[in-house]
């Protein structure tokens, strides 16, 4: 069994950190390079760096948050927020990141997977999907940072953006966002019947527990922020956690 890996999630706003409920509410939490190097450290497998605002106020990746962040890092490393086209993820690469995350854009230009996938190979392209419950027992895809709903359904959108190319999904429930309730365990049973490559839980951890249940469910990787910014948990004691109900994972020296 492939080891599952431990991500702490860094959402970036006006040069900081930042974290909120259900994508409200935002409060600042310091240098994102420093908080990437301190993750590192701690035993991370991997970082996720997300321009929170980039495609809300219709503009790039940030380059200079990405190159500080890059900089401090030996671990892989994911962008995402704002990326529109095969070129802009390449120089995102360029800069250091192994793999690039897309949202808002694909949604409107799914195309832009596979371009992006050719350019730079399906493993490097992440399909990020915000989606939020509805009242029939099923879930519709979010764009620009989980705030304009559309109408996809997104076992639907997941399915259709792997067939494109992505090589990763990035499941984020708006639901259990900075809850502390929980991964959204529906959401991340109906992704992962509907696709084969590896899923990214997000959205909702607070409790050991909720680690592995979420694993046990069909997550690939674990990511968190709250828990790990607020120094709630460390990944170490994630990662005994995940172990404990037996599961692999890449020891903490």
């Amino acid at each position: 069994m492939l080891k599952k890996r431990v991500i702490p999630c860094l959402d970036v706003k006006d040069g900081s950190v930042v974290k909120g409920v259900q994508f409200e509410n935002l409060k600042y939490l310091g240098d994102p390079a420093e908080a990437a190097e301190r993750y590192m450290n701690g035993g991370a497998d991997e970082l996720v760096f997300l321009d929170i605002s980039a495609s809300e106020e219709g503009r790039r990746t940030r380059k200079e948050w990405v190159h500080a962040v890059a900089d401090k890092l030996f671990v892989p490393f994911t962008v995402g927020g704002g990326i529109g086209s095969p070129e802009e993820a390449r120089d995102i690469v360029a800069l250091g990141a192994d793999k690039i995350s897309i949202n808002t854009k694909a949604i409107s230009d799914p195309d832009l997977i596979k371009r992006c996938a050719l350019l730079l190979g399906s493993q490097a392209v992440v399909l990020a999907i915000d989606a939020k419950a509805t009242k029939d027992g099923k879930w519709e895809v979010y764009a620009k940072g989980g705030t304009v709903p559309t109408g996809k359904d997104a076992v639907e959108w997941a399915r259709q953006g792997c067939s494109l190319g992505a090589g990763e999904i990035l499941l984020t429930s708006i639901d259990r966002d900075g809850t502390d309730l929980g991964y959204d365990l529906n959401l991340i049973e109906a992704i992962r019947q509907a696709v084969d490559v590896p899923i990214i839980a997000s959205g909702g951890a607070g409790k050991l527990h909720h680690f592995a249940e979420a694993i046990r469910a069909g997550a690939d990787a674990v990511l968190a922020a709250s828990v790990f910014h607020f120094g709630i948990y460390s990944i170490s004691q994630v990662k005994e956690a995940i172990e404990k109900e037996g599961f692999p994972v890449r020891k903490v020296w």
